[in-house]
């Protein structure tokens, strides 16, 4: 595998890599996204199903990447430069030398994403995590995680959520966004009516009071598990069209953090499934 190096911050075949965080920030990458780190670039490289563009090396770090580089198909050109040059065509530290652009392609709407079966589906069983408005990198992509560890068949999200291929995403996720099936766009309205035309039920996760504890309920089939942005939660008029599920709590505490919601409900339906 030939290794192409750099000398120059301006080198123009690195124009992907240039000031990475403010280009995440206002969504500069257009059609493409960036991984950084070797847990991520291993999955990108192994797992993902998004086409990798080139990769963008610190030039300490190609010995302790040889496996990992040996994967790489010879039409993917690996820029390597020393930590200064990566420094100042990224625009921040990148401490962990390792940087990666892919090809995003088209991101389905929850509808069309749904008229198909999903690789992980059971004859009978599939579990879907539904977001709604979350805002938040780190907790997208720690849903993302959750729902990848008990074995979620996949993961919508309405227009209103961030891109879960935004690098902090990805890196939250543990790599789980490159490769677990998602799709992107819409209402929340819209995407709980394609969850229950594929025919699945869908449970919206709430603190209410009147809401249905968690734990007493039996898992169907097919279930979608419906969570809204950290804070505000789910609108009611969302909740209204789904059934309200809540996450027993001490007295005098109604909530978590959103990520950790999921992980509960996800692991409640992954148990009783045995």
């Amino acid at each position: 595998m030939p290794l192409i190096e750099i000398s120059d911050p301006s080198d123009p075949r690195l124009e992907a890599y240039v000031s990475v965080r403010e280009r995440d920030l206002v969504g500069g990458h257009g059609g493409r996204f960036i991984v950084e780190g070797k847990v991520t670039l291993g999955t990108l490289l192994t797992r993902s199903r998004f086409p990798v563009e080139s990769l963008f090396l610190c030039e300490t770090r190609i010995d302790p990447l040889a496996e990992l580089l040996a994967r790489i198909p010879q039409d993917v050109p690996v820029y390597v430069a020393p930590q200064g040059v990566m420094d100042a065509v990224a625009g921040f530290p990148v401490h962990r030398g390792v940087l990666a652009c892919g090809r995003k392609g088209d991101i389905p709407l929850p509808a069309e994403f749904l008229e198909k079966p999903l690789p992980s589906e059971g004859e009978t069983t599939s579990t879907l995590l539904l977001l709604s408005e979350l805002s938040n990198h780190d907790n997208v992509g720690a849903c993302f995680r959750n729902a990848a560890a008990f074995g979620a068949s996949g993961v919508l999200l309405d227009a209103a959520c961030c891109d879960p291929l935004y690098r902090k995403a990805i890196r939250v996720s543990s790599g789980a966004s490159l490769w677990l099936p998602y799709a992107q766009g819409g209402t929340g309205g819209e995407m709980i009516a394609a969850a229950e035309a594929a025919g699945y039920d869908v449970w919206a996760l709430t603190p209410r009071a009147d809401a249905e504890p968690l734990p007493a309920l039996a898992v169907p089939a097919r279930v979608a598990l419906l969570l809204g942005a950290e804070g505000p939660g789910l609108p009611a008029e969302m909740i209204a069209r789904a059934r309200p599920v809540r996450i027993p709590m001490a007295e005098g505490f109604d909530s978590v953090n959103v990520a950790t919601a999921a992980a509960i409900a996800l692991a409640h339906v992954f148990a009783a499934r045995g």
